[in-house]
This record gives C-alpha cells, structure tokens and sequence, in this order.
C-alpha cells in the first residue's frame, strides 16, 4: 500500500509540474513523490527477501541493484537540482526512466540457473 500511494501521486505531480512548465517547486515535488515511490519500492523489495530468504531466487536475482541504487541517486541529486535548473532535473528522471526502460533478465536469468 506504501507503493501504491506514492504512484497515485504522480499522475497529480506530472500534471502540476507540466501545467507550470517545469517550474522550479513541482519539478522538485515531482523528484520528491518519485523518490518515495523508489524508496517504498525498497521496503517491499527487502519485506520480500526476509520472507524467502537470503539463499532465495529472488535474493540472487536483486543481486546488489544496481540499477534501483542508481535511481536513488539519480533522483536524490535531481530534487535539489530542480530548485535551480529544472530542466537538467527534468533530464535526470528521463535517465532514469530510460535506465529501467532496458529489460532486466536479472530474474529470469536465476530461475533458470535454478532449474538447472
């Protein structure tokens, strides 16, 4: 439920944020419900992983995340930015939508080394 009320935020914060061509204050909210989305994600990622355990294929799978680490980053660096240049912010969560956009097989790859 954490998840899903950060995401019912974006629609609003993508609106406010387009209604006011990236104005400094909605493109930083915007970071800011996308950084909570990211962060929740964590959580039920990790809530996940202490169920089944560190041996599972889930734990092999996530690995160390790199790519959920970087969008953290990413979007860490990105709030502050946007108060001042909110056009290299609005570059910043593109990259980042861009980093998830290429498909993971992290998953896929430990179901299969599994089955083997």
């Amino acid at each position: 439920m954490h998840l899903l009320f950060w995401l019912s935020l974006v629609p609003f914060t993508t609106g406010w944020m387009g209604e006011n061509h990236f104005a400094p204050v909605p493109t930083a909210l915007y970071g800011v419900v996308l950084l909570c989305a990211a962060i929740a994600y964590f959580v039920l990622q990790g809530a996940m992983i202490r169920r089944h355990g560190r041996e599972s294929v889930l734990a092999r799978a996530v690995g160390r995340d790199i790519k959920g680490w970087t969008s953290l980053g990413l979007y860490l660096i990105a709030i502050p930015v946007a108060l001042v240049l909110p056009w290299l912010a609005g570059v910043l969560y593109a990259v980042v939508a861009l980093l998830w956009l290429v498909p993971d097989r992290r998953i896929e790859r430990a179901l299969s080394d599994s089955s083997d």
